[in-house]
């Protein structure tokens, strides 16, 4: 996958790139010293010292940034909701979960410092005494580098919270927001039951802010550049730019930077147009939508605009499936990975996840015989709404998604046998997919 920071395919976005203005002149990762070339110095408060600190929480709400994460919350109302409680925890989620995803991994491998300046002016703004970064503990690498990007900092004097870098359970469900928090607490890397909410009870029980480090890169710049700066991009209801992993039958997959009211096929087109015919467009990754490419070509890449096709934003995921790829066969390999990546604290997950990856995997692989359409339509109202977290009703939204925009298609599984499509290499990337049996007889 390579990594793209378009100016030159976005002569309309004067504003771009603005998160990967650092990677314009270099290809390594930036030091503190080229960070600061690239991105301008960083005051906490600014140049006298006497801004009081709750003053960044303002700018950030007068921006307009919303959580990059997925969720899309306000994010300085988040920060706000920390703020004033008294010892406050800051946690930067840098663990990206979706397998379809390489935005986080992008800032983390090569912009650090931009992630640890805004975990540096959240903790100042919100008045934390501890300040986290987590990723997946089994990146080693990525580990060793972020710790030196903070060992650096510490020697040049620049964080009063100094940053823990912390390695989390790689699974899939240990990247939501309270499955940190519990780790970080010294329970297991899994959902819990809400509330408490993080911002009242979180790391040691104290106000904890959780943000996605894309996120707290935004509040990074908007430090540095102020909220008119930040919604000179974007659109009014939806102000500022994002980052998006286009993935699929595209000539240059890769992490786009973008403003958000973007459409869908412009994007497309900004990965150097389809590499083959396409028949759809999963949106917002594996707890995603998949949307029939006509519906989804001129749909906005904001949050409303998603939601009014039934999809949503999520974390920034685009993929376009081609006409030969079968989309029931794509669906049924990443809810087979969905289920045995499952907390394991409920019925939902426990039975009801592999149950339904079973009846779509008999659809897409062995033809149905003209009972699999009906028990995924049975088992998906068992599911949803009856989980301990969010993780079955992400994936029953996929399957829902996946039978409506590939209806003809799960007919004539139904009741013909397998397509063509069935036999063409696998396209949506799941993790251990080279181990998996995909006959299954």
């Amino acid at each position: 996958m390579t990594v793209m920071a378009p100016t030159a395919l976005q002569p309309a976005s004067a504003a771009l790139p603005r998160l990967l203005a650092g990677l314009e002149h270099h290809e390594q990762v930036l030091g503190l010293a080229e960070h600061e070339r690239s991105y301008g110095m960083l005051w906490l408060r600014g140049p006298s010292g006497r801004r009081r600190p709750e003053r960044l929480i303002d700018i950030v709400e007068a921006s307009g940034l919303t959580g990059r994460g997925g969720a899309g919350f306000p994010t300085g109302r988040k920060m706000r909701s920390v703020a004033g409680r008294g010892e406050a925890v800051v946690v930067a989620n840098g663990a990206e979960g979706e397998p379809a995803s390489a935005k986080d991994r992008l800032l983390l491998t090569q912009l650090p410092h931009l992630v640890l300046d805004g975990i540096t002016l959240a903790a100042d703004a919100v008045g934390a005494t501890e300040a986290y970064l987590c990723v997946h503990r089994h990146e080693h690498d990525l580990l060793d580098s972020l710790a030196a990007a903070v060992a650096e900092r510490i020697r040049a004097g620049f964080d009063p919270v100094p940053v823990q870098v912390t390695g989390i359970p790689g699974r899939y469900v240990s990247s939501e927001q309270s499955s940190i928090v519990q780790y970080l607490n010294g329970g297991p890397g899994k959902p819990t039951f809400a509330p408490p909410r993080p911002h009242e009870s979180g790391v040691g029980a104290r106000p904890t802010l959780v943000n996605n480090v894309e996120t707290l890169a935004n509040v990074a710049l908007i430090a540095r550049h102020g909220d008119r700066w930040f919604r000179a991009a974007g659109l009014p209801s939806a102000p500022g730019s994002m980052l998006v992993t286009v993935g699929g039958a595209v000539q240059r997959p890769g992490v786009y930077e973008i403003e958000l009211g973007t459409g869908v096929g412009e994007l497309i087109m900004l990965a150097g147009g389809p590499a083959e015919d396409l028949q759809a467009i999963l949106a917002g990754g594996y707890f995603g939508t998949w949307l029939p490419v006509e519906t989804a070509w001129p749909v906005r890449m904001t949050q409303a605009s998603m939601r009014a096709v039934g999809a949503a934003l999520g974390a920034g995921i685009v993929i376009a499936l081609p006409d030969s790829s079968c989309g029931l066969a794509e669906t049924a390999r990443v809810v087979r990975y969905l289920a045995e990546q499952g907390a394991g604290q409920c019925g939902p997950c426990l039975m009801g996840l592999p149950a339904l990856a079973g009846a779509l995997a008999d659809l897409a692989f062995h033809g149905g015989r003209g009972r699999a359409a009906g028990a995924i339509a049975a088992l998906i109202p068992l599911i949803e709404g009856r989980g301990a977290c969010r993780h079955p009703d992400g994936a029953t939204q996929l399957v829902r998604s996946a039978m409506r925009a590939f209806s003809a298609d799960a007919r004539w599984h139904d009741h013909c046998g397998p397509c063509d499509g069935v036999g063409r290499a696998p396209l949506l990337p799941v993790p251990g997919d080279e181990d998996m049996d995909w006959d299954w007889t």
